[in-house]
């Protein structure tokens, strides 16, 4: 089923996408907010730019995005998959807590922020390109990768912004290379990664590796730097009761 989303408010297309109830694709969109909120259980495919909370909630859909979306992917979402294959804007992955978002490109500010983990549930965000500022910010579990692969941020000199893991205390992230001259914050612990970290990795780079056609060895065939937060309550020292 094609739905063409020319003319059509975010309402009218999420309507439309509903009532198919099945596999979809969705041509001309620009900048529709909140496509595929929710969604369980099927694949939808756009083209164009989706705009803002693309994917917000999503409980388990698959959603492939042939161009570039905008601020909040996968705001607050539970399980799935989002699939992009330009750039993204800012917070995408806001308060995420299951499922897959996955980039070929690079993504804005706040990239991961409030993301969080429980029991199985471990979302995953893997950027190909370079972030803005604040990457990490208060992230409380889940795993980030960066991959950089089309070279440093023009504004930074590095494949990160600035302030990357600010307020961090739970989960791992990974970048590509050793990050010299990246500014951690002092709660935080910053290594190269050993055999198990590649092995968790290699894992992660699968999706990414068949969704953009890279070879999995050929982006694994570097160093990568794996930061975590340094004790499981890193900011204890600022509360007055501890």
């Amino acid at each position: 089923m094609v739905i063409n989303a020319y003319g059509l408010d975010f309402k009218e297309l999420n309507a439309k996408i509903r009532a198919v109830g099945s596999d979809c694709v969705v041509e001309g969109c620009i900048g529709q907010r909140y496509i595929g909120e929710g969604l369980d259980g099927v694949t939808l495919k756009l083209y164009g730019t989706p705009g803002n909370t693309l994917g917000g909630y999503l409980n388990g859909a698959t959603i492939e995005v042939f161009g570039n979306a905008q601020d909040e992917v996968g705001d607050t979402m539970n399980a799935g998959r989002i699939i992009v294959h330009g750039n993204i804007g800012d917070a995408a992955g806001y308060a995420m807590r299951g499922g897959v978002i996955c980039v070929r490109g690079n993504a804005g500010y706040r990239t991961g922020i409030h993301m969080k983990e429980y029991k199985d549930k471990r979302p995953v965000i893997i950027i190909g390109g370079y972030t803005g500022s604040f990457l990490g910010e208060y992230q409380a579990g889940g795993v980030i990768i960066v991959l950089g692969l089309g070279g440093p941020s023009p504004y930074t000199g590095n494949i990160v912004g600035e302030f990357p893991c600010t307020g961090m205390h739970g989960g791992k992230l990974f970048l590509r290379g050793r990050a010299e001259g990246v500014d951690f914050p002092a709660q935080v612990n910053v290594r190269l990664a050993g055999e198990e970290d590649r092995a968790e990795l290699a894992g992660h780079l699968e999706i990414f590796a068949y969704s953009f056609g890279y070879p999995l060895g050929w982006l694994l065939d570097s160093d990568y730097t794996v930061v975590t937060p340094n004790t499981k309550r890193p900011y204890k020292q600022l509360y007055v009761q501890n």
